[in-house]
């Protein structure tokens, strides 16, 4: 027996930032790509701590629902799932290129197979497409259009930012969109400037975060001039400076993320047999009635 294990930071705060990992949980669990698959969480039950002792399978396959590599990834995860001589050192990565390393749980004597984020994951450029054809209602949106990805970025973790600028470079190699930027919240280029780096009429901005909260339905909106008060909505698209902004809202609430985490899980060994083409083909057909 295996068992998928989806690890995700979780909110006491925001009930709906658990809402994704759940979402992307049932999708992978409707294609049967494995025997259990089960959700553990830093800020909600169950604990990572925990996670594992709710799995009956001696195989499982932890895949972090986080954006890039660092303080969680390496220290935090790894720590809370008890990974018998975990090394950050054994992921190899410059930053962006974590793959998976297979260890034992002290406690449980599992089999782990510990998995690079997400958000590093190639596939999770497909994923910012995705979003972009969605919030455009447009499965071939592109051409005359620009578009930005968003990180949070800091000063305190330069992986933070990479893994932003990773996907912008992947888009843009694409030639799809006219224009490809990424830009932040906390450092520069900043998120506020948006309309300085475009000459597009139209702009499509997804952020690359997880969950939908405080920054992407609040901070962000107000930052690039949506509105002057997130309570009272926006527009989509709204007039900033001339151009029409495409707010997409987090890319983790993309239902395509559910192929980017079996396709971790693949890369670490795992037979999904045909679930990452079902996936695809299963949410591609939900985003076009959705349009309709």
């Amino acid at each position: 027996m295996s068992a998928l294990v989806i690890v995700a930071h979780g909110s006491h705060l925001n009930p709906d930032s658990s809402t994704p990992t759940h979402d992307h949980a049932d999708t992978i669990r409707a294609v049967e790509a494995f025997d259990e698959v089960r959700t553990g969480f830093w800020k909600e039950e169950p604990s990572f701590r925990e996670v594992l002792r709710t799995v009956d399978s001696d195989e499982v396959y932890a895949v972090p629902l986080f954006v890039s590599e660092g303080y969680f990834t390496e220290q935090v995860i790894p720590r809370e799932l008890r990974l018998a001589g975990w090394d950050p050192e054994a992921w190899d990565s410059d930053g962006t290129s974590a793959t998976h390393v297979t260890l034992t749980a002290e406690d449980t004597g599992q089999t782990v197979h510990y998995c690079g984020p997400v958000g590093t994951h190639d596939s999770m450029t497909d994923v910012i497409v995705r979003r972009a054809e969605s919030v455009t209602g447009d499965s071939d949106v592109g051409a005359g259009f620009g578009l930005c990805v968003v990180g949070h970025g800091t000063k305190r973790n330069e992986n933070s930012a990479k893994a932003i600028e990773y996907h912008a470079r992947r888009v843009e190699a694409m030639d799809r969109f006219d224009e490809v930027r990424a830009l932040f919240m906390d450092e520069d280029p900043e998120i506020d400037d948006v309309t300085d780096y475009f000459e597009t009429d139209d702009v499509v901005v997804v952020p690359l975060f997880i969950a939908d909260g405080f920054h992407t339905q609040e901070d962000i909106p107000e930052d690039m001039g949506l509105t002057d008060d997130y309570r009272t909505g926006w527009d989509t698209p709204a007039t900033v400076d001339g151009r029409r902004i495409w707010y997409a809202g987090a890319v983790g609430t993309e239902p395509l993320m559910a192929d980017v985490v079996l396709e971790r899980a693949a890369d670490a060994g795992a037979d999904v047999g045909r679930a990452i083409d079902q996936i695809r083909e299963e949410t591609r057909q939900t985003d076009a009635a959705a349009g309709d």
